[in-house]
């Protein structure tokens, strides 16, 4: 339990960046499932449209710390790659 009027203050901020951030991810991961979801069905401009609305989402979750920029990077890379490969 903190003791010091600090680490109190740090223990309330924490709560709500945890809630923040569990928005944020939540948020992240509809839109990766909408992405998903079309190419599963395999329409290639609804897959296309998703991605062009995940994209930035992936990317401000990473600049926000809640992904690694790196992973943020593949995730997008990897669903472009699917995305692409419906269009054959």
């Amino acid at each position: 339990m903190a003791n010091t009027t600090s680490a109190k203050k740090m223990a309330r901020k924490i709560v709500r960046r945890t809630e923040v951030n569990k928005s944020r991810r939540s948020r992240m991961r509809s839109f990766i499932r909408k992405v998903e979801e079309a190419i599963a069905g395999g329409d290639h401009g609804t897959a296309s449209a998703a991605l062009r609305a995940a994209e930035p989402v992936l990317m401000r979750a990473a600049q926000r710390g809640i992904l690694h920029g790196n992973t943020a990077s593949r995730k997008v890379s990897r669903l472009a790659m699917r995305v692409s490969a419906l269009q054959t």
